[in-house]
């Protein structure tokens, strides 16, 4: 019997969430060492193949073309430039390579073709690739599974019921229908979302809630911070404690054992100490290089003394198990003590 849930309820996660912080922390250990390697973290880098002038309005994000921020518009990277880029991610450690571009949505262009020029290409360098590109297709989907596309991510943001304080130019539905665009091609699911959006805890709780009963668990779950930028309508939001992130990172990995979680953006100000607790309450998994698409990120030296220090292994590209709707076997007496 596999002790793996999808009918989580909203009162099950709230009392995850505040549970007493150490029990939170080792739960969620012990939840993730049931799972997974617990000294394996995998290393991905992320890359922005189109920058800037994007048409919607995401309060957070400075690559909004109506917000007046220090990012610069740039076209379409060439193919050559993206597999450059992906080979010396490989070379730096990086096992995924994440495209991203500052569209709305996927049109069936000559742009798209480069993307899909671009999927082949990363993917012969046996890589995983992901791409984050904006709302997609059943069809686009398809085309980017025969490419070679590993995983699409798509994240929620934040709660339903928060979503329109953040976002007017697409709906909530709008992104539930393109994670399952993704979900029907047999693409991994990448979604999750920002902390310190102005969003309450229970906010927080809802948006976990979402992801935790989808047909299948994401395979990538990715807990970002907030990053204020200048010139978006968040630049002054507080930044989010370090605990906040912990606290969503271990219920993540309790109410979706097998995915990645995926600790992203916010990292750059934490210690190697905090660091590490997220690590031991779930995480496994960064991005490496200087940016994040366009917010600062730690430097590889810095990640590399990480994982010295934690005698961390990094994770290899398409290992055993780390696929959607993977079933672990695990004794009644271990998944009481787990909380599951």
């Amino acid at each position: 019997m596999a002790y793996i849930k999808f009918d989580w309820t909203r009162e099950e996660i709230h009392e995850i969430y505040h549970q007493p912080m150490l029990d939170l922390i080792y739960r969620a250990a012990t939840v993730h060492r049931a799972h997974h390697d617990p000294q394996e973290v995998q290393v991905c880098t992320l890359l922005s193949v189109k920058t800037g002038g994007c048409p919607e309005d995401c309060a957070y994000c400075p690559q909004a073309a109506r917000y007046h921020t220090d990012v610069k518009v740039h076209k379409l990277l060439s193919v050559d430039e993206v597999i450059q880029a992906a080979q010396n991610a490989k070379e730096a450690g990086s096992t995924r390579f994440c495209m991203g571009a500052a569209w709305r949505e996927v049109r069936d262009n000559r742009d798209f073709d480069k993307v899909l020029q671009m999927v082949k290409g990363v993917n012969a360098l046996d890589m995983e690739v992901c791409c984050t590109l904006g709302m997609l297709s059943d069809e686009q989907a398809q085309k980017l599974k025969e490419a070679g596309l590993y995983a699409y991510n798509h994240n929620l943001d934040t709660s339903e019921e928060h979503y329109e304080e953040i976002i007017s130019t697409r709906t909530y539905d709008d992104r539930l229908d393109t994670l399952e665009h993704v979900r029907n091609n047999k693409l991994r699911v990448c979604s999750g979302g920002i902390i310190g959006l102005g969003e309450t805890v229970q906010d927080r709780v809802d948006m976990i809630h979402t992801l935790a009963t989808l047909p299948e668990h994401p395979e990538s779950v990715p807990v970002n911070a907030l990053v204020p930028v200048e010139g978006t309508p968040l630049e002054d939001q507080p930044l989010v404690p370090v605990w906040d992130m912990i606290r969503m990172i271990a219920t993540a990995r309790i109410t979706m054992p097998t995915a990645m979680v995926r600790l992203s953006a916010g990292r750059v100000r934490m210690s190697f100490e905090e660091q590490a607790l997220c690590f031991m309450a779930g995480a496994n998994s960064i991005f490496a290089g200087d940016k994040l698409l366009t917010t600062p990120n730690p430097e590889e030296d810095q990640d590399k003394q990480l994982f010295q220090t934690l005698n961390i292994r990094p994770r290899a590209a398409f290992k055993d198990g780390d696929k959607p709707g993977v079933e672990f076997q695990v004794t009644p007496e271990a998944a009481k003590e787990m909380g599951i």
